[in-house]
């Protein structure tokens, strides 16, 4: 592993040091600020004491990032565009890195220190749109190219949806209980154990003196308190995975713009993959002549120099597969190539990885053909998107180490002060299934959302419809804060980046 940070002067290594640890402490501030997610519920219910639930929110969330694949840790990393990180001076790496990260921990601690459940997800993604912005008008470059402009759509989608689904299946959810959930009893002694979980644990204490909710109610609370916390860690926890791929790519891309580790097996898929996309864009070419231009064959006359020039478009695909050719068909490992030729494999397995993705979007194309397309793809980027073992269990041990310190701020806003009244048992364990679901789905498809926005949103729509209420004042900050999230840390990250630039 250290043999990667060979060619970087000691200064670089020291800065790189700081800024991976910093990674690390933004991650451990997403662990204590969302940790509330998970234990508020269970907690307020009385279904496990604070340190029992915090201890297994820890433990579930490191567990989350071990498992949880890297889908969304690249959708973070793919915001930028190719070309930002590719042409990064370690000091430009440097200050990218150090503006992302001092914008998302400044708002992220802020809005802890004041209690509100602000979006982690919302204030990085934020920070990375201000970088990119930024860069675009120091260099004098289109606004337009400063971002991965369809990448971003595509999260910003997921961040709106999102807290929206939650409203909505956890308010539904409680509906379908109270509708159908004590009339399947028999007998009056049935339905009031089934009423049991519409109780508050005020209730529940003042009618038979137990604090504790009853066995079967309790299991549920814990299981999808775990679940929660599992999905947390999947989907954040990637987040911190692709923050630190993104800061050894921007200060050291010679040891991690592309997988130095990858074997030969994962190259040969590689190259294998690159001759099937040939295959499939020659055979169907007259389909899809509009995508991907008009030639029927691979131009051999077309040289690896032209990287020079290259721009990823649609249109040259088959100027895009001969430069991928030419770099591949002789290669068996990453070692063999100069930092240069690294840097242009990524550009090119990126660009044609968009293009088949674009493809497979077309109308034209058949169902089998696009799930035929999204595996090559997986076999395309298997060496450029990676993550070293070390960084996922350092991602993973800071989220867990986050995760027990630092939570009762958040929580006490989610388990006392949304909803008029008291949190009921039905009520904690909607918003926990419907919150665990939500984002085990979207970590599943590499979506980034908020587990934040998600859980308050869903404890918001089982008060709207079971609970009285939500109380408007805190709706109204927590609103305002989400509101403010995004322009807010572009503007801190856009103007922490200019100003590095002109210190530089």
């Amino acid at each position: 592993m250290f043999h990667l940070f060979s060619d970087l002067e000691f200064s670089t290594i020291v800065l790189l040091v700081f800024a991976l640890l910093f990674v690390l402490f933004y991650e451990a501030i997403n662990g204590f600020h969302d940790t509330a997610n998970a234990v508020a519920t269970v907690i307020y219910t009385r279904a496990l004491k604070e340190q029992l639930a915090v201890f297994m929110a820890g433990v579930f969330n490191f567990f989350g990032v071990l498992l949880g694949g890297l889908s969304v840790a690249y959708a973070i990393v793919h915001l930028l565009p190719t070309d930002l990180l590719l042409n990064v001076s370690s000091t430009h790496g440097l200050a990218m890195v150090f503006s992302i990260l001092f914008a998302a921990i400044i708002w992220n601690l802020g809005t802890w220190y004041v209690g509100i459940p602000a979006s982690s997800s919302h204030t990085l993604i934020g920070s990375i749109i201000g970088v990119a912005l930024a860069n675009a008008f120091i260099m004098d470059t289109s606004i337009i190219d400063a971002l991965n402009i369809p990448k971003m759509i595509q999260i910003f989608l997921s961040l709106i949806i999102s807290p929206v689904i939650g409203l909505v299946v956890a308010g539904l959810m409680i509906f379908l209980l109270r509708k159908y959930w004590t009339r399947k009893s028999q007998s009056k002694k049935s339905s009031k154990k089934r009423e049991r979980i519409f109780m508050t644990p005020e209730q529940r204490e003042k009618l038979y003196g137990k604090k504790k909710p009853p066995f079967w109610i309790r299991i549920m609370l814990i299981i999808s308190a775990a679940g929660v916390s599992f999905s947390h860690g999947a989907n954040d926890g990637q987040k911190g995975i692709g923050l630190l791929m993104l800061v050894l790519m921007g200060i050291a891309p010679a040891g991690f713009i592309v997988n130095m580790s990858a074997s030969t097996y994962d190259i040969t898929n590689t190259r294998n993959a690159i001759h099937n996309i040939e295959d499939y864009f020659v055979t169907h070419n007259q389909d899809l002549t509009t995508v991907i231009g008009s030639q029927s064959t691979v131009d051999s006359n077309v040289s690896i120099s032209d990287l020079n020039q290259y721009h990823c478009d649609y249109s040259r695909s088959f100027i895009t597969l001969n430069i991928a050719n030419n770099l591949f068909n002789k290669m068996n490992d990453y070692e063999s190539f100069t930092v240069e030729q690294r840097s242009q494999a990524r550009r090119i397995l990126l660009c044609l990885s968009d293009t088949v993705s674009h493809v497979a979007k077309q109308p034209n194309v058949s169902s089998e053909d696009k799930q035929y397309l999204n595996s090559v793809n997986k076999d395309l980027l298997k060496t450029i998107e990676y993550a070293p073992i070390w960084i996922i269990i350092s991602v993973a041990s800071a989220l867990a180490i986050g995760t027990m310190i630092g939570w009762r701020r958040v929580a006490v806003t989610i388990g006392e002060k949304i909803g008029k009244k008291g949190m009921t048992y039905a009520q904690g364990v909607s918003a926990q299934i419907t919150t665990a679901l939500s984002i085990g789905i979207a970590s599943y498809t590499g979506m980034p959302v908020s587990t934040t926005q998600v859980l308050s949103s869903s404890v918001a729509g089982t008060m709207i419809v079971d609970g009285g209420g939500v109380q408007s004042k805190t709706i109204k900050n927590i609103a305002l804060t989400w509101i403010l999230t995004l322009p807010i840390s572009i503007l801190l990250s856009g103007s922490l980046f200019w100003l590095a630039q002109k210190l530089i």
